[in-house]
Protein backbone atom coordinates (compact mmCIF):
# COMPACT_ATOMS: atom_id res chain seq x y z
CA UNK A 1 0.00 0.00 0.00
CA UNK A 2 2.57 2.46 1.04
CA UNK A 3 4.29 1.78 -2.76
CA UNK A 4 1.20 2.38 -4.25
CA UNK A 5 0.48 5.65 -2.10
CA UNK A 6 4.01 7.39 -2.93
CA UNK A 7 3.70 6.47 -6.72
CA UNK A 8 0.30 7.71 -7.10
CA UNK A 9 1.42 10.97 -5.09
CA UNK A 10 4.24 11.60 -7.39
CA UNK A 11 2.88 10.40 -10.57
CA UNK A 12 2.07 13.70 -11.81
CA UNK A 13 5.36 15.02 -11.15
CA UNK A 14 7.34 12.30 -13.10
CA UNK A 15 8.13 14.76 -16.24
CA UNK A 16 9.38 16.87 -13.86
CA UNK A 17 12.29 14.34 -12.55
CA UNK A 18 14.76 11.97 -14.38
CA UNK A 19 14.18 8.86 -14.68
CA UNK A 20 16.44 7.57 -11.44
CA UNK A 21 15.26 10.17 -9.21
CA UNK A 22 11.41 8.86 -9.92
CA UNK A 23 12.43 5.71 -9.30
CA UNK A 24 13.97 6.28 -6.07
CA UNK A 25 11.16 8.39 -5.26
CA UNK A 26 8.50 5.83 -5.57
CA UNK A 27 10.26 2.28 -4.64
CA UNK A 28 9.11 -0.90 -4.96
CA UNK A 29 7.15 -2.55 -2.12
CA UNK A 30 9.93 -4.80 -1.36
CA UNK A 31 12.40 -1.60 -1.42
CA UNK A 32 9.23 -0.55 0.84
CA UNK A 33 10.27 -3.65 3.26
CA UNK A 34 12.95 -2.63 3.47
CA UNK A 35 13.00 0.74 4.47
CA UNK A 36 10.81 -0.50 7.18
CA UNK A 37 13.54 -2.29 8.96
CA UNK A 38 15.24 0.79 8.98
CA UNK A 39 13.05 3.04 10.65
CA UNK A 40 9.35 3.68 11.18
CA UNK A 41 6.71 4.14 8.24
CA UNK A 42 3.59 5.87 8.80
CA UNK A 43 0.63 5.21 6.56
CA UNK A 44 -2.54 7.94 6.81
CA UNK A 45 -5.83 6.24 6.61
CA UNK A 46 -9.33 7.79 7.16
CA UNK A 47 -12.35 4.83 7.03
CA UNK A 48 -9.70 2.43 5.61
CA UNK A 49 -8.58 4.25 2.47
CA UNK A 50 -4.95 5.58 2.23
CA UNK A 51 -4.40 9.30 2.13
CA UNK A 52 -0.28 9.54 2.86
CA UNK A 53 2.65 8.29 4.17
CA UNK A 54 6.29 8.92 5.50
CA UNK A 55 9.15 7.59 6.63
CA UNK A 56 11.90 8.16 8.86
CA UNK A 57 15.47 7.17 9.43
CA UNK A 58 17.26 8.47 12.60
CA UNK A 59 20.91 9.58 11.88
CA UNK A 60 22.66 10.38 15.21
CA UNK A 61 20.66 12.85 17.24
CA UNK A 62 18.59 13.38 13.77
CA UNK A 63 15.77 12.01 11.95
CA UNK A 64 15.49 12.02 8.62
CA UNK A 65 12.41 12.75 7.25
CA UNK A 66 11.57 10.24 3.66
CA UNK A 67 9.13 8.83 1.94
CA UNK A 68 6.37 11.62 2.69
CA UNK A 69 3.34 11.63 0.64
CA UNK A 70 -0.04 12.50 0.00
CA UNK A 71 -2.23 11.43 -2.63
CA UNK A 72 -4.14 14.60 -4.94
CA UNK A 73 -7.35 13.68 -3.87
CA UNK A 74 -6.49 14.26 -0.01
CA UNK A 75 -4.26 16.91 -0.23
CA UNK A 76 -5.60 20.18 1.70
CA UNK A 77 -6.90 17.95 4.03
CA UNK A 78 -4.67 17.72 6.43
CA UNK A 79 -3.27 14.69 6.19
CA UNK A 80 0.18 16.11 5.33
CA UNK A 81 0.23 18.15 8.55
CA UNK A 82 -1.18 15.15 10.32
CA UNK A 83 2.29 12.93 9.48
CA UNK A 84 4.55 15.64 10.61
CA UNK A 85 2.80 15.97 13.66
CA UNK A 86 3.36 12.00 14.15
CA UNK A 87 6.80 12.16 12.63
CA UNK A 88 7.91 14.82 15.38
CA UNK A 89 6.47 13.66 18.47
CA UNK A 90 7.92 10.33 17.53
CA UNK A 91 11.19 12.18 17.14
CA UNK A 92 10.91 13.58 20.20
CA UNK A 93 10.22 10.32 22.13
CA UNK A 94 13.24 9.20 20.49
CA UNK A 95 15.38 12.53 21.43
CA UNK A 96 16.52 12.98 18.22
CA UNK A 97 17.02 17.21 18.53
CA UNK A 98 16.46 17.61 14.51
CA UNK A 99 14.26 16.79 11.91
CA UNK A 100 15.68 17.24 8.25
CA UNK A 101 14.19 16.23 4.80
CA UNK A 102 15.24 16.88 1.36
CA UNK A 103 13.21 17.97 -1.15
CA UNK A 104 12.73 19.08 -5.04
CA UNK A 105 12.40 22.59 -6.31
CA UNK A 106 9.18 22.08 -8.44
CA UNK A 107 7.09 20.14 -5.27
CA UNK A 108 5.97 23.83 -4.33
CA UNK A 109 2.69 22.99 -2.08
CA UNK A 110 5.11 20.48 0.11
CA UNK A 111 8.26 23.44 0.12
CA UNK A 112 4.90 25.39 1.80
CA UNK A 113 4.02 22.61 4.14
CA UNK A 114 7.54 22.29 5.52
CA UNK A 115 7.64 25.79 6.23
CA UNK A 116 3.97 26.11 8.13
CA UNK A 117 5.28 23.41 10.05
CA UNK A 118 8.90 25.52 11.02
CA UNK A 119 10.94 23.75 8.73
CA UNK A 120 13.65 25.91 6.52
CA UNK A 121 16.39 25.78 3.91
CA UNK A 122 19.76 24.51 4.91
CA UNK A 123 23.42 24.76 3.31
CA UNK A 124 24.43 21.56 4.89
CA UNK A 125 25.51 18.56 2.32
CA UNK A 126 24.42 16.07 5.21
CA UNK A 127 22.37 14.75 1.94
CA UNK A 128 23.48 14.67 -1.44
CA UNK A 129 21.59 18.20 -3.45
CA UNK A 130 20.58 15.78 -6.65
CA UNK A 131 19.01 12.47 -6.73
CA UNK A 132 19.77 10.31 -9.96
CA UNK A 133 20.08 14.03 -11.59
CA UNK A 134 17.13 15.08 -10.04
CA UNK A 135 17.82 18.31 -7.97
CA UNK A 136 17.28 18.56 -3.93
CA UNK A 137 16.70 21.35 -1.58
CA UNK A 138 17.72 20.29 2.21
CA UNK A 139 15.24 21.80 5.26
CA UNK A 140 15.15 21.15 8.67
CA UNK A 141 13.64 22.04 11.78
CA UNK A 142 15.56 21.96 15.03
CA UNK A 143 13.57 20.36 17.84
CA UNK A 144 15.60 20.88 20.76
CA UNK A 145 13.82 24.02 21.91
CA UNK A 146 10.24 21.61 21.82
CA UNK A 147 11.03 18.54 24.36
Amino acid sequence: MVAWVLHESFAEFKPLYSDGGFSATTPSAEQVRGRMREGPVWLALHEGVALGTVAIVVKGASAYIRGMAVLPAARGSGTGSALLRNVEIWALKAGCARLFLSTTPFLGAAIRLYERFGFHFTDTDEETHELFGTPLLTMEKNLSSLG
